[in-house]
């Protein structure tokens, strides 16, 4: 999520000032829609609550960006594109949080440790 984050960002730049967008807010919308990715990708990774809301949030406005901007660019809205944006976002919350009940459950496994004492007997 972080690297998508970030490509987004510099791609958005270079929109931005580079003038492949027409509309300066649309390359803005990227910009800011990559910076909450990443932002997400920090907060997933740390397990803060609202962390993958935060990741969903980023993927949909990126994802929609990519719906604008499609005809702009090319003249009409590519098809397989935008299906392999979304199921790539999917496969990306879908490890997200996979990787969040695996951190919980190590949580809770080291507050058994700690219960019982450093050496694992009550």
């Amino acid at each position: 999520m972080l690297i998508y984050g970030l490509h987004d960002i510099v791609a958005g730049a270079a929109d931005l000032f580079g003038g492949t967008v027409p509309e300066w807010w649309a390359a803005a919308w990227r910009i800011l829609a990559g910076a909450s990715l990443a932002l997400a990708a920090l907060f997933v990774r740390a397990s803060v609550p609202g962390g993958l809301a935060l990741a969903v949030a980023g993927l949909l406005g990126l994802q929609s960006i990519s719906l604008h901007n499609d005809p702009h660019i090319y003249g009409d809205l590519l098809l397989w594109p935008q299906v392999s944006r979304a199921v790539f976002s999917a496969a990306l919350v879908a490890l997200a949080w996979l990787g969040w009940n695996s951190s919980e459950d190590a949580a809770a496994g080291s507050d058994d440790l700690t219960e019982r004492g450093t050496d694992g007997r009550p």
